[in-house]
């Protein structure tokens, strides 16, 4: 099967899309075209897929990223069995075109929610935005397949689809959780908590423990954190391709998710959580639902209330004082990434279905 994959929005090295799904469909045998904004991103495609070039849509310059897509979408569509796309915006790349292979869309996230979150968009323009957007997905539906990352974005079309969960790559083995290092990964916004990360690494730095933030930040949070750098405060080393990031996790005291009190977040589980479980670290959150549910379940981590810099420090320091419950949550957490939430479980449904739809055109 050869598969054509198109993002303009992701990071070409986006865990999701590189990391677990193309990997999949190249570890199962299947031959990948990646068509992503290798050159504005500054990276190049690894050696197991064919890379195509395309702009980056960003902010609100996006017309000529769409515009190229669809260019390379008519050029390649008779030499390929299936389109994966990952940007709502690439619906408008491949449909209305006549003799096309099928078209999956594979829902990241839950797109009218997070327009709230996009400082780019004036408010006035949000609810119009936001109408438009469910209509959109409402006509995908009818005319590409789809794949979901998480159950709870069910609600919003009308049939049933394959679920592949935002599951993580679980090593056998792990090493115990340190004592003097804790990091986050992940994008880094205001909404994300970038602000009480930087306070919290203020707040530790008196104890020793350093705080380490991995990922792209957008342009409100750059400048705190190029300037928490500087001070000294803590280390943030952008963005960095997510095989090389989970290492930065092993034998960390533990890993923060300090997302806000957002509608985009009440229903997703932050991908990060279960890396962390993943690497045997303690997981400290903020309230989000479906964090708390894991963090409970499997008694993984410690919750603390939302934009409280003071608490988070807090549980650190308890964390670190205390090494029998610090190792004990980073065992059971491991233990249970591994069983429930190992990304090869989910690996063989995604690449199956995308066989039975290829076949079927």
């Amino acid at each position: 099967m050869r598969v054509l994959v198109m993002t303009v929005v992701h990071h070409p090295e986006d865990a999701r899309v590189l990391h677990r799904e193309i990997r999949a469909l190249a570890d199962a045998g299947h031959e990948v075209i990646f068509a992503a904004p290798f050159s504005a991103r500054g990276v190049v495609p690894r050696p197991w897929v064919t890379g195509v070039d395309l702009p980056r849509a960003e902010e609100r310059r996006r017309f000529r990223a769409v515009r190229e897509a669809r260019k390379v979408f008519r050029e390649l569509r008779d030499r390929v069995d299936i389109v994966v796309v990952h940007d709502p915006e690439l619906l408008l790349a491949v449909l209305g075109i006549k003799d096309r292979p099928p078209v999956v869309w594979d829902v990241h996230e839950d797109t009218p929610a997070t327009l709230s979150l996009k400082p780019w968009l004036p408010r006035w323009l949000r609810p119009p935005v936001r109408v438009l957007v469910r209509a959109a997905e409402k006509a995908a539906e009818k005319r590409v397949h789809l794949i979901l990352a998480e159950t709870a974005y069910a609600h919003r079309f009308a049939r049933e689809h394959l679920i592949v969960p935002n599951n993580t790559w679980v090593p056998e083995t792990v090493s115990p959780p340190g004592d003097d290092r804790v990091v986050y990964l992940g994008w880094l916004s205001h909404a994300r908590g970038v602000r009480e990360a930087i306070e919290v690494a203020r707040l530790l730095r008196p104890h020793r423990v350093a705080v380490e933030l991995i990922g792209y930040a957008d342009a409100q949070s750059r400048p705190l954190l190029t300037q928490a750098v500087e001070e000294g405060v803590l280390e943030w080393r952008d963005f960095m391709p997510n095989d090389e990031a989970l290492k930065r996790l092993d034998g960390a005291l533990a890993g923060l998710s300090l997302l806000h009190d957002q509608p985009n977040y009440r229903h997703s589980l932050p991908t990060k959580v279960i890396e962390y479980m993943a690497h045997g670290i303690p997981v400290i959150t903020t309230p989000s639902p479906r964090a708390v549910e894991l963090v409970e379940r499997y008694g993984s981590g410690v919750v603390v209330p939302w934009q409280d810099p003071q608490a988070v420090a807090q549980a650190v320091l308890r964390l670190r004082d205390d090494a029998e419950e610090r190792r004990a949550r980073g065992r059971r957490g491991h233990t249970s990434a591994l069983r429930f939430h190992h990304w090869p479980n989910a690996a063989r449904d995604f690449v199956a279905q995308l066989e039975v739809w290829a076949e079927k055109s």
